[in-house]
């Protein structure tokens, strides 16, 4: 099996987890419920996969889904604001194929980059628990193996992401030094053949108040393909 199959089935095999009670009770309320700008729509309701190839040279790893972005339209930072953000940010500095992301069939290609989340199911208030974040590290380290072959750089948004990617990447077979590296916005870890970067989360709270801007987030990422061989 080639690494796109593999990774394609641990996506649908992601899609079938219920191993978090309060999460899974969550996301599908919400798909019953809905936002009512988008109640005329159907809800994935499901743990959301990570999107992008299978020979991605950048990892980008965020929080979790949004309940009204991912969780709605299966698919990661789409639908939502941060995700406006985060790929507008993409499309300028040439690693996505349009600046929007606004549902899973809507023609986007990423370039040499694969987003994902340490948590996959949207979670209350957007904040997962310590217990649900360890629960859902398998999967990120099963995705983090089969991408290792290209991986050359991956970009964590925020703290939450940062203190889960770390013991991820560890398992995955990359040198994590300890003691383990803090966060913070510019962050820039080697890990043997793998560079990390820490970027603040492209969350409403930071891009509004401007404790993280445009020009910050393209400078991350710039550098970060830069060094994965992408420009």
């Amino acid at each position: 099996m080639d690494d796109s199959a593999a990774l394609a089935r641990l996506d649908r095999r992601l899609t079938e987890c219920r191993a978090c009670p309060r999460l899974v009770e969550w996301r599908e309320e919400v798909a019953r419920t809905k936002r009512a700008a988008f109640v005329d729509q159907p809800y994935w309701g499901r743990p959301v996969p990570g999107f992008g190839p299978a020979d991605a040279r950048l990892a980008i790893i965020g929080l979790a889904p949004a309940a009204h972005g991912g969780n709605r339209t299966g698919r990661m930072f789409t639908g939502d604001r941060s995700g406006d953000v985060l790929f507008q940010a993409l499309y300028d500095v040439g690693l996505a194929s349009q600046p929007t992301s606004v549902s899973a069939d809507d023609g986007l290609e990423l370039y040499g980059v694969r987003v994902t989340a340490p948590v996959h199911c949207a979670p209350p208030a957007n904040k997962p628990t310590p217990g649900e974040r360890d629960m859902c590290r398998p999967w990120l380290v099963s995705e983090l193996e089969l991408l290792r072959p290209t991986l050359r750089a991956a970009v964590v948004l925020g703290a939450f992401g940062w203190q889960a990617a770390l013991p991820a990447l560890a398992e995955a077979g990359w040198p994590v030094p300890r003691p383990r590296p803090a966060f913070a916005h510019g962050t820039r870890v080697a890990l043997g053949d793998l560079d990390l970067f820490g970027c603040f989360h492209v969350s409403q709270r930071n891009t509004f108040t401007g404790r993280l801007t445009t020009e910050m987030l393209r400078e991350v990422l710039s550098t970060a393909a830069h060094t994965a061989g992408l420009r």
